[in-house]
């Protein structure tokens, strides 16, 4: 069982990975990690993080380990390639916690893989970004073996509401379903903020006024200040929102599913990322809705 001063092993210290090991050490766990960039480890140790330079020192060194890495390949390289968590000794006993979003097929592999060194797993992707990871405030949705999540449930418990929705791929499925919620409201709130901009309604009070009401929510009130700003920096790149709706659309492909409205997000994002805006934030899709300026409203 692991204990509040457990030693937790992060690999990807990027956006994500950063906030996670602040609130890990805020949480009194001692932090080993790793990052493929030399930028990322150096930010990841002025936090207080021990960083070292491969996956299986990560595992080796750790209780347990987490990962929040782009994309499945990465999963898979940090996993099984050269210095992955599987050339490690004294695996057995440890929990790989995989907080990326990744497709199921490969989460279910790397499972089996881990589960013949011994080690347990978990598929738990988060919602709610940098931010939240940084408070402990995500939404985990995870999927494994119950005995599994016991071990790191003290852990993931400091990092937001952890919600066991059943074997392994569950939580990756249910990631699906969120990114079809969210991903489809970006865009929503993009249009929603141009109809506002072509009435002349201070867009940046429009989460006040509708909070009460069915069209509140948290996603509104972060994006529209944004938007009204055209503050893009990133919190989460389009290129890893259009990387998602890539991995929605093959999940569904040969199932007997519409999904009419994530189709139309998806080849938003890919207009938007071949317009050469893949490093900017996910709200930056708003620059594809025309401007419409009150005066020509009134007309």
């Amino acid at each position: 069982m692991a204990t509040p001063g457990a030693t937790v092993g992060f690999i990807g210290l990027g956006l994500m990975g950063r906030g996670f090991a602040e609130r890990l050490i805020a949480n009194g766990h001692t932090v080993v990690g790793t990052d493929v960039r030399a930028e990322a480890l150096a930010a990841a140790g002025a936090l207080g993080v021990r960083t070292v330079g491969s996956a299986a020192e990560v595992a080796a060194a750790s209780d347990h380990v987490l990962a929040c890495v782009t994309t499945p390949k990465d999963l898979d390289k940090v996993v099984r390639g050269d210095a992955g968590v599987l050339s490690a000794s004294g695996l057995a006993g440890k929990v790989f916690v995989d907080h990326s979003t990744t497709d199921i097929p490969l989460t279910r592999s790397l499972a089996a893989a881990l589960a013949e060194a011994g080690m347990g797993f978990l598929d738990a992707p988060v919602s709610g970004g940098p931010g939240a990871a940084q408070t402990g405030t995500l939404a985990i949705m995870a999927g494994g073996a119950a005995m599994d999540f016991g071990k790191v449930e003290p852990i993931l418990a400091g990092l937001g509401r952890t919600t066991l929705m059943g074997d392994v791929g569950a939580g990756q499925a249910t990631k699906l379903v969120n990114q079809t919620l969210v991903l489809t409201n970006y865009c929503v709130i993009a249009e929603a903020y141009r109809l506002a901009e072509a009435f002349g309604v201070d867009a940046a009070k429009i989460p006040h006024a509708l909070a009460p009401g069915h069209a509140g929510s948290n996603l509104l009130e972060a994006l529209m200040p944004r938007l009204a700003a055209e503050d893009f920096a990133p919190r989460g790149y389009a290129r890893q929102i259009l990387k998602d709706l890539e991995m929605l659309h093959t999940a569904t492909r040969d199932m007997p599913l519409a999904l009419p409205m994530a189709g139309q997000a998806l080849t938003l994002y890919r207009l938007l990322v071949a317009s050469g805006k893949a490093e900017l934030d996910g709200s930056s899709v708003v620059t594809l809705y025309p401007k419409a300026t009150p005066a020509e409203t009134a007309r």
